[in-house]
């Protein structure tokens, strides 16, 4: 019991310096010399090194009690920066996957669509200009390699902006619509009814990798959150302006990398486990041989679990 437990606070202690002290505790730092050098004097070590030196000569921090007062004093401040830039990336969350009706979602949502439109029309007339220009041999059609790759590029410009017509101001949130039309085309299901009574049949392992899906994107939220805190400081102090570019683009390359996969997850737990769910939920046979789950399966599982009528 006693290596379990020491096990165990181990990794809390680590968890709590990754995620609560060492980023709080670099803002901080950086805070401190920011407000010190300011842009005029932004790479003065000299400055830097005298201010410490000035602090350091204080008889108050000969004191242990003093000193040990400052470290705490600066953990807890660390700390407090940390939780933060937890409940900001929070917000950031909310604000990717927002599916507002407000003038501004809308004319985002609008504008989004516009783009969208464009980019289809262009892959469709190079698909329309596209032609046999042989056969192969099989009698299938030949093309180049580069306009295959120039086919591709103007897809993927396409899907860049949504994998399909954008309903949503945000491509986090047209990513998750697209995940929950692709289950209702399929199955004729409703995931937003479908997903909390799914999620409790889940295997360990599906769960865990959903999980760790969904901490990769608030990660990123919180990175966005420090990309933020750091472009605040370049008020102040103007090499803090490049390392918030550079948070802001970690981070959002991050979030949609997280949230593709954790939209892949849920189709595919719906995919492997849909039919298990309906057979727990009576609605056919618990029969592991038989068909996949289907349309009139689902769609008798979005109403029930609506609790229409």
């Amino acid at each position: 019991m006693n290596p379990l437990l020491a096990t165990l606070g181990g990794k809390l202690t680590e968890r709590w310096l990754n995620l609560l002290i060492l980023p709080g505790a670099l803002f901080l730092a950086a805070a401190a010399v920011g407000t010190t050098l300011g842009h005029r004097h932004w790479h003065d070590a000299d400055r830097l090194r005298a201010t410490l030196d000035e602090l350091a000569a204080r008889p108050a921090l000969d004191r242990t009690g003093t000193a040990a007062l400052l470290v705490a004093l600066v953990l807890l401040t660390a700390a407090a920066a940390s939780l933060a830039a937890q409940f900001l990336g929070g917000g950031f969350e909310r604000y990717w996957l927002r599916f507002g009706r407000d003038p501004l979602a809308h004319a985002l949502t609008a504008r989004r669509a516009r783009r969208w439109r464009a980019r289809d029309a262009r892959v469709e007339d190079a698909l329309a200009r596209l032609g046999p220009t042989g056969s192969g041999p099989n009698g299938t059609v030949t093309v180049p390699r580069s306009t295959w790759d120039r086919i591709q590029a103007l897809v993927e410009a396409r899907d860049r902006i949504a994998l399909r017509e954008p309903a949503r101001p945000t491509w986090y949130g047209d990513r998750m619509q697209t995940a929950a039309d692709r289950v209702e085309d399929a199955y004729g299901a409703d995931l937003a009814a479908l997903w909390p009574r799914l999620w409790l049949i889940l295997p360990e392992s599906a769960e865990r990798q959903l999980r760790s899906a969904h901490d990769s994107f608030a990660a990123a939220g919180r990175l966005a959150a420090w990309a933020a805190g750091y472009a605040l400081l370049a008020c102040w102090w103007w090499p803090a302006a490049p390392v918030a570019v550079c948070c802001g683009a970690v981070a959002r390359s991050r979030a949609r990398t997280a949230l593709d996969t954790l939209a892949h997850l849920i189709e595919a737990a719906v995919d492997v486990h849909g039919r298990e769910l309906a057979g727990r939920a009576g609605l056919i046979a618990p029969d592991t041989d038989a068909e996949p789950l289907s349309r009139g399966t689902g769609e008798r599982m979005s109403e029930l679990f609506r609790k229409a009528g």
